[in-house]
Formats: C-alpha cells, sequence, structure tokens
C-alpha cells in the first residue's frame, strides 16, 4: 500500500510534485472552488497559513469542478483569482477530481484512511445539500468543495472535516494545533 507521500501530483503551473517534499509537515488538505458559497474560507485558509507555516503547516489547494461546475477556469484563471482576490500564497495544484471513477489517487488514499468526516453540530449544511439533491448515495465521497483532509507530520491521515466547517472552527483548530506540537 502506497503512502500520502508516495503520491504526485501537479502544480497549479502543471509541473509535477511529489508530496515527499512535504514529509515531515502537517498538511491540510482542501479542494477548493472559485464560484462556491464557501469560497470565501480562502481567507481564512491563507490566515491560518501565514500564522502557523513557520510552525510547520502546508495547506494545499486542490481545485475541483464536480460541484455544480463552482470551478470552471483554466488552471491560470484559478491562480489568478486566488492570487488577487484572496492573496493565497499557499501551494495550489491543477484541477483534480475528488468523486467518482476519475477520482485522483490522493483522494482515493484521503477517502480510504478517513472514510468519515467530522461535522459541527446543528450546522444543516449536509441537509442542505439532500434537500437540492446534491448529495452523493456514497456516505465516504467528498461532500463538496472546501471539505478538508489533515494529515499528521508522518503522513497519516487524521481528520477530515466538513465543507462548511472553517478553519477557526474549535474542533479544526484544535485537530491543526494537536497535529502541529505532535
Amino acid at each position: 500500500m502506497s503512502t500520502i507521500y508516495e503520491t504526485t501530483v501537479n502544480t497549479i503551473d502543471g509541473e509535477a510534485k511529489s508530496l515527499s517534499d512535504y514529509a515531515g509537515k502537517a498538511l491540510l488538505v482542501v479542494n477548493v472552488a472559485s464560484k462556491c458559497g464557501l469560497t470565501p474560507q480562502y481567507e481564512q485558509l491563507e490566515a491560518l497559513y501565514k500564522e502557523a507555516q513557520a510552525s510547520g503547516l502546508e495547506i494545499l489547494g486542490f481545485p475541483c469542478n464536480q460541484f455544480l461546475g463552482q470551478e470552471p477556469g483554466t488552471e491560470a484563471e484559478v491562480k489568478e483569482f486566488c492570487s488577487l482576490t484572496y492573496g493565497v500564497s499557499f501551494p495550489m495544484f491543477s484541477k483534480v477530481e475528488v468523486n467518482g471513477e476519475g477520482r485522483h489517487p490522493l483522494y482515493q488514499q484521503l477517502i480510504a484512511a478517513q472514510p468519515q468526516r467530522t461535522t459541527e453540530e446543528g450546522s444543516g449544511f449536509k441537509d442542505k445539500l439532500a434537500g437540492m439533491n446534491l448529495l452523493s448515495d456514497d456516505e465516504t465521497a467528498v461532500m463538496w468543495n472546501f471539505e478538508k483532509f489533515l494529515i499528521s507530520k508522518d503522513g497519516e491521515v487524521i481528520g477530515r472535516f466538513a465543507p462548511d466547517m472553517t478553519v477557526n472552527s474549535p474542533i479544526l483548530k484544535a485537530a491543526v494545533d494537536a497535529a502541529l506540537t505532535a
């Protein structure tokens, strides 16, 4: 069985990059989109990155267009949007599929390691998606844009968090802090 570190991804500029380059760091892997109601999370993700990068946190953004076509642009357009609108400086990667037959190998590994996500009590986000018939029948599938996977400094997937749970959530904040101090 391969590890997260044996996975190769493409940067948003199209260059192959091994996740082994991030060995020894805590990672927050997020599927992102530019035209989603959750897109303002970029601001909080960037703030967390600036705050915690020196402590060993890397945030890795993976654009995904599988949810109502909310990431329709090219990689160059996504990069420009993130830079100009939210000042994103954390690493961004080429578009990936997070669900279905075309699911990227990274997301295959993340989901296999953490099939259940943590949600905030009373959020109602899952019910809202279900009410609009936008929820997958597969409980392990990525629910929506901005679902987050937390990986420990030794490469173990230690958490998975619902799309509407921001990095300012006490639950997610505590998990990131624990990953950084472990």
